[in-house]
């Protein structure tokens, strides 16, 4: 693993928590910095507690955000605990039913707050899990896991002073914003765009962090940059992340081998991955037939009803192969389940009549071997 891909994979690197990794990145941070700031555009904290690359986006995916967190109140009671740290020294020490009490109190100007239902507390738990894990509370005393089960359960915690750094800085006031869209619409006000560094980062990340790039005509700006200077993206991309860069008609994919993977990975050791493989051979069937006709953006849109069919097939042609969870499992529950995982990997979006089936759906497909009777 490179020393940047360490920081990308991380919220962040702590001294505390892995000296050796801390160490090895703060060495070897001349060799990338260069990358980080004029490529990607992501800025670089070396701290002598931790390392932290703030990889903001080009847009705000799907896939994004805590991977951990279930509900917006997930979000919502992160932000309360980041407000209560704000107010204690660096190793102060404080009890679970304080914290509690003033997120309680705060939460309730925006919504219910009832600590005796389970996923009220379930939502708690994942938070202070969350900040345990990132090292910005120390247990002392105690276990968070167990107030899932009732209230009263009492935990000694640390504050180490890493809250602080936890949020990253914008340069407007966020009180302007009232959506996702808004933070990137005030990012964008008095940039030019279309050329010079931003467009530059804005490639970059799209290939670096997401796993497809797509653009819907050939006048794309980030398309025409990404053609034009092909050469140099796939040099500098290959230098620090390993891996090679695949151009499409309207996409493009920065595809990573075994050695070089980071982050989550498809295709992976498991049945649903494997599900969406089959289905991807089943599209470029579909297509090859000429039964599904891709648009000039190259994407195939199908009515809803037509992919929950297309699915069900699928299951029932294969299903002897699947694991049980899978093979038994109620259509409407694997539709979800694959839509889900699609989403996520960027190879479907969603209309209120449509499915439209995006490049990647295709790009990576999974056959059985050839005497593999499937539903016979």
């Amino acid at each position: 693993m490179s020393e940047i891909v360490a920081l990308i994979e991380n919220y962040w690197i702590c001294r505390e928590q892995d000296r050796e990794l801390y160490n090895k990145v703060k060495r070897e941070i001349p060799k990338f910095q260069k990358f980080a700031r004029e490529q990607l555009g992501w800025k670089l904290l070396n701290h002598e507690r931790f390392l932290k690359l703030e990889k903001i986006p080009a847009h705000a995916e799907s896939f994004m955000g805590i991977q951990e967190f279930q509900e917006i109140r997930d979000y919502v009671t992160l932000c309360v605990v980041l407000m209560f740290l704000e107010d204690k020294e660096e190793q102060e020490q404080f009890l679970l039913s304080e914290l509690i009490d003033y997120v309680g109190m705060q939460l309730r100007k925006w919504m219910e707050v009832d600590w005796n239902s389970f996923s009220q507390r379930k939502s708690m738990v994942r938070v202070l899990q969350y900040v345990e894990n990132l090292g910005m509370l120390r247990v002392y005393e105690g276990n968070s896991q167990l107030l899932s089960q009732e209230m009263g359960q009492e935990v000694l915690y640390e504050n180490t002073g890493l809250s602080r750094y936890f949020a990253t800085s914008f340069p407007f006031d966020l009180k302007e914003c009232n959506s996702w869209e808004d933070f990137e619409r005030e990012r964008l006000e008095d940039q030019e765009t279309d050329r010079g560094p931003y467009r530059i980062h804005r490639v970059y990340r799209r290939l670096a962090a997401c796993p497809a790039m797509y653009w819907e005509t050939g006048e794309d700006a980030d398309s025409l940059y990404l053609k034009n200077q092909r050469q140099w993206i796939e040099k500098n991309l290959k230098e620090h992340l390993g891996g090679r860069l695949d151009i499409h008609k309207n996409a493009a994919f920065w595809v990573l081998e075994e050695e070089d993977s980071y982050g989550k990975i498809h295709p992976r050791d498991a049945q649903l991955p494997e599900v969406v493989l089959l289905l991807g051979a089943m599209i470029r069937e579909k297509e090859e037939a000429g039964e599904w006709k891709r648009e000039t953006d190259e994407t195939i849109r199908v009515s809803r009803e037509e992919f929950v069919a297309f699915v069900a097939k699928c299951q029932r042609q294969w299903k002897s192969a699947w694991s049980k969870e899978y093979r038994d499992m109620d259509p409407g529950r694997l539709v979800a389940a694959v839509k889900g995982y699609m989403r996520d990997w960027m190879m479907i979006q969603e209309t209120q009549e449509e499915v439209v089936i995006c490049p990647a759906a295709a790009k990576q497909t999974g056959f059985y071997p050839d005497d593999f009777e499937g539903e016979s």
